[in-house]
C-alpha cells in the first residue's frame, strides 16, 4: 500500500506546468484557492490582479494544486517577488502539501526568472530548502468573547480600559483616511505611492465583494484618531493595514479596534491573522491579545549569472 501511494504521488507531481495569466482557467484556479486547506485571500486571481505587477502560475494536473508567481522585470531581468499586501503565497491545494511536492513546484519555476523570492504559507513544508523563518501571529475566535478576553495580557486589559473610558466612537471609514495618516505618520514603513494606490483599489474591490471591512475611531469631537483595514475570506480575518494619529497612539486606539474585531467575531470559526511580525515590539503587541505563533518561511534563489 505504501509503495502504490508513493508511486501515485510521484505520477501526480510530474504533471506540474507553467501557465501564463492570460491562459489560466480562472474558474478552476480560484476554485483551487477557495477549496484549499491552506487558502489565503492573497492567492485569488482578483487579488493578485490588483497587487502584482504581473503574475503567472504553476498548475498541477487539472488545477489540483496551484502556485502563483508574481513577477517583475527590471533591466531585462525577470524576477519573482512578494507584492505588497501579500504575506503568504506558495502552494495551495485541498490535500496536505508535503515537502516533496513543494520541491517539485520550486523546481518547475521557469529558468527565465533569475531571482526568486517567495514567502510560502504556513502549511507548506520547506524542510528540503534553505529558508528564513518568519513568525506570524493568529488568534482563534472559536470561544465566547469573555473567554478570549481572559487570555489578554494584563497590560492590554489596562490599555483597553483606558481607551474605553475616552468614550470614542467606532464606525466604518474610507481607505483614504488611513492612507493620509499612513503617509504622514508612517514614512518609516517605506510604503510607496504605487502601493498605496493598490491598497485603495483593494479597498474598492473588498467593498464590492464584501471581502473585508474598514473600522475607524473618532473622538467625541469627531477627530479621526486612526483605524484598520481587515480582509475577510473563508475562515480568516486578516489584519492588513492599521494606522493611528499621534493622539490615537497615545490613547491606544488600535487596541480598541482589534478588541472590537475580536468581540464582533467571537464564538465563530474565524481566525484573526495579525500578519506578523518579526519586529519585537509589534510581536509583543499581538501576543498581548493571547495570539499564538504561526511559522512560515521565506525562500530565496538568486541566479543572475
Amino acid at each position: 500500500m505504501e509503495y502504490h501511494l508513493q508511486t501515485n504521488i510521484e505520477l501526480i507531481v510530474g504533471m506540474i506546468h507553467y501557465v501564463k495569466r492570460k491562459d489560466l482557467d480562472l474558474n478552476k484556479y480560484d476554485a483551487c484557492i477557495n477549496n484549499a486547506i491552506n487558502s489565503r485571500i492573497y492567492g485569488y486571481s482578483w487579488y493578485l490582479d490588483i497587487v502584482a505587477d504581473n503574475w503567472d502560475a504553476l498548475v498541477l494536473n487539472d488545477y489540483e494544486a496551484v502556485m502563483p508567481l508574481p513577477w517583475r522585470q527590471k533591466y531585462f531581468i525577470k524576477y519573482i517577488y512578494p507584492p505588497a499586501w501579500t504575506q503568504q503565497l506558495g502552494v495551495f491545494s485541498n490535500f496536505k502539501i508535503e515537502a516533496d511536492l513543494v520541491e517539485q513546484f520550486v523546481n518547475s519555476i521557469p529558468k527565465k526568472f533569475k531571482k526568486v523570492t517567495i514567502q510560502f504559507n504556513s502549511e507548506n513544508d520547506l524542510s528540503l530548502f534553505k529558508t528564513e523563518k518568519r513568525i506570524n501571529y493568529i488568534l482563534k475566535l472559536d470561544k465566547p468573547y469573555e473567554e478570549i478576553y481572559k487570555g489578554y495580557r494584563k497590560d492590554r486589559k489596562d490599555r483597553l480600559k483606558q481607551v474605553e473610558n475616552k468614550k470614542n466612537i467606532l464606525r466604518n471609514i474610507k481607505i483614504e483616511e488611513l492612507v493620509i495618516v499612513g503617509k504622514c505618520n508612517y514614512a518609516y514603513l517605506k510604503i510607496n505611492n504605487q502601493d498605496y494606490e493598490k491598497l485603495k483599489l483593494l479597498s474598492a474591490s473588498i467593498e464590492i465583494n464584501h471581502k473585508g471591512f474598514l473600522l475607524g475611531v473618532y473622538s467625541k469631537s469627531n477627530q479621526f484618531l486612526g483605524g484598520s483595514f481587515c480582509l475577510k475570506e473563508g475562515a480568516r480575518i486578516t489584519y492588513l493595514f492599521s494606522v493611528a494619529t499621534e493622539i490615537g497612539k497615545k490613547e491606544h486606539i488600535i487596541t480598541q479596534v482589534i478588541n472590537e474585531v475580536i468581540e464582533e467575531h467571537s464564538n465563530s470559526n474565524f481566525v484573526l491573522d495579525f500578519e506578523g511580525s518579526m519586529i519585537e515590539g509589534v510581536a509583543e503587541f499581538y501576543k498581548s491579545f493571547g495570539a499564538d505563533e504561526e511559522v512560515y518561511f521565506l525562500y530565496k534563489n538568486y541566479k543572475l549569472f
